[in-house]
């Protein structure tokens, strides 16, 4: 798929951005080479191809889940102007 200068402008008017007139040639080439590669990759047969979540069959490895730090939150809180049932209190900032 090829395309035009008219194509370009109204993709950029579409996507809401200003492009000179002197770079529409260079990107009607490039749009239409990402399109000729989108045309490409759309003739290969899937059928028989299962989706993958990653491309190599590698599992996560996992730390156990157990606790690392201290709670502090007494001493965080301590320093802060007002708190409330383990909460920080703050100004409204919306009426």
């Amino acid at each position: 798929m090829s395309l035009q200068a008219s194509d370009v402008e109204k993709i950029a008017h579409l996507a809401r951005l200003g492009i000179d007139a002197d770079d529409i040639p260079e990107y009607a080439r490039n749009l239409s080479a990402i399109l000729a590669f989108v045309e490409q990759l759309n003739a290969v047969d899937t059928a028989g191809v299962e989706p993958l979540a990653h491309p190599l069959e590698a599992t996560q490895r996992l730390r156990p889940d157990t606790v690392t730090e201290v709670n502090d939150r007494e001493n965080f809180q301590h320093v802060a102007p007002q708190t409330e049932a383990g909460l920080y209190l703050v100004p409204k900032v919306i009426e």
